[in-house]
């Protein structure tokens, strides 16, 4: 495990707590308003069916709350930013795990893990430890953690039924806001200015420093686009080439730095 290195950037734990619990609402009122027939669909997981990607939405939530009611952890092994590359290792238990979840009742397992997720929270530090797939980490980064989890999988959830789902602000915010700093603490420098209006600014990738007016090498995205870039759910070639990203400068080609969460 390396060194946990220190937080880019600050978050305020009781926004993200609301960011959180408003997004898994989004996210259940487009579950529970699916016709039968689309819980059936393909989705862009490998083989996972809407109902299973439904039904792993709600361990974004369920891991928060086993985390608060095990043992703590002796000591935090986990900093923020080592989370989205450590990601890449777990594909194989999050499937099983999904796979033993009880999708047959998808209102009942919604509303059951809110409601353990609003009990579990109430009282409970944001420094606490807990245990996660990817090592011990406190509740309060493993709740900014939530925010892509649910951001990236509601992107998923919409892509595979076409249903128009609400983002809350908080939660995409800060969702574009870490997966920024993997990439710039995974390709540390200050050559390349990342720009994700309205959430993100990051420099990144060895070389000259901008310190003045406009850098040599910018690149520029939505925040959706670079969720999707930073996630391996798009590529940097068709992103440049539907125009959904600026890039100008030598250095200004992230390809081979993509995606920075597995």
């Amino acid at each position: 495990m390396p060194p946990a290195r220190k937080r880019a950037r600050s978050y305020d734990p009781d926004k993200i707590r609301t960011a959180v619990s408003a997004q898994f609402g989004h996210v259940r009122d487009a579950v529970l308003a699916l016709p039968p027939e689309a819980l059936d669909r393909p989705t862009r997981l490998g083989t996972w069916t809407v109902r299973e990607l439904a039904a792993h939405l709600t361990m974004a939530l369920g891991t928060v709350v086993r985390g608060i009611e095990g043992p703590e952890p002796a000591r935090r092994e986990l900093a923020l930013l080592d989370w989205p590359l450590a990601t890449a290792t777990g594909a194989a238990g999050i499937d099983e795990d999904v796979r033993a979840l009880d999708a047959a009742d998808l209102p009942g397992l919604y509303a059951r893990v809110a409601d353990d997720f609003a009990r579990a929270l109430a009282g409970t530090d944001g420094e606490r430890l807990l245990p996660t797939r990817f090592g011990a980490m406190t509740l309060a980064d493993h709740l900014v953690t939530r925010t892509v989890e649910l951001v990236v999988h509601t992107d998923d959830l919409a892509a595979a039924t076409g249903a128009g789902i609400p983002y809350d602000r908080q939660a995409l915010a800060t969702c574009t806001r870490l997966l920024a700093d993997a990439l710039a603490a995974k390709a540390p420098g200050g050559a390349v200015e990342v720009r994700i209006p309205p959430y993100a600014v990051v420099q990144c990738v060895e070389g000259p420093r901008h310190t003045r007016g406009t850098p040599p090498n910018v690149v520029e995205t939505d925040p959706l686009t670079w969720i999707r870039l930073a996630t391996g759910r798009t590529d940097w070639a068709t992103e440049l080439d539907a125009a959904r990203i600026a890039a100008s400068g030598e250095r200004a080609d992230l390809a081979g730095l993509l995606p920075v969460m597995g």
